[in-house]
């Protein structure tokens, strides 16, 4: 299911996508927002795919959230003027639909969020295979630039999602190796209990871990990264397992 909320300032239009989300059968409503800023609230607190964002709203526009959100869900914005169609497709928005917008229009931008999403999340046709295992020596290939290139599961120091891509971070290389590939996929290949993800925009190798604060973890090498609340627990049954009070 694809985790998704809709945010409108006008009452009537949020009920509208209430409604057309609930007729969507791959769709799964998290949250009902009237505000960017309550959006916001969400998208940290909890797991969002996908979002359906009114352009126009006080205090913080739809178009502005999107460029203050690090690593944003995928975006259809919906509005009623069309002027603004150019600068949502800049900042990468899957799709948007004009007001007054039909069920049967909202239908087809709902298979194009799909169709990013698989994506995404390494499955489909047009995905496979993006990352493989080799386990005779303990590493991954990951298909990059027409190539797939092994990486060893030792040299991993972190791995950071970056919209459509991840950017996987090593020992070897002053340069990520950049994958079209979704942190949920890549999670599911990796060894539960070597690697952990800690944020919607990290995985860390658990051997790197130095240092864990209230709200970021330290590595080896001195980056710190954030910890987000959703995957705070899994952090902390971890520790409860090699810690001594």
């Amino acid at each position: 299911m694809i985790k998704v909320i809709a945010v409108d300032d006008e009452p009537l239009a949020l009920k509208q996508l209430e409604t057309y989300i609930s007729k969507v059968p791959f769709f799964e409503l998290v949250a009902s927002c009237k505000s960017a800023l309550e959006a916001r609230q969400v998208i940290e607190d909890r797991l969002v795919d996908a979002m359906f964002l009114d352009i126009n709203m006080p205090d913080l526009s739809g178009m502005e959230l999107v460029r203050l959100l690090g690593n944003p869900p995928l975006v259809v914005f919906t509005t009623a003027y069309s002027e603004y169609a150019v600068e949502g497709f800049r900042v990468d928005a899957v799709d948007y639909l004009l007001k007054p917008f039909s069920l049967a229009d909202f239908l087809r931008t709902a298979e194009r969020v799909k169709t990013r999403y698989e994506a995404l999340q390494g499955v489909g046709d047009a995905a496979q295979p993006v990352v493989s295992n080799s386990s005779a020596d303990d590493s991954l290939f990951f298909r990059t630039d027409y190539r797939s290139v092994r990486v060893r599961l030792d040299e991993i120091r972190y791995v950071e999602s970056m919209s459509e891509y991840i950017k996987v971070y090593t020992d070897n290389d002053a340069n990520p190796l950049v994958v079209l590939l979704g942190l949920k996929h890549l999670i599911g290949k990796l060894p539960a209990e070597r690697f952990l993800r800690i944020h919607r925009s990290y995985i860390v190798p658990l051997a790197r871990v130095k240092e864990v604060g209230k709200n970021e973890v330290v590595l080896e090498d001195g980056t710190v990264l954030p910890v987000g609340d959703m995957y705070r627990q899994g952090l902390k049954d971890y520790l409860g397992k090699h810690s001594f009070e």
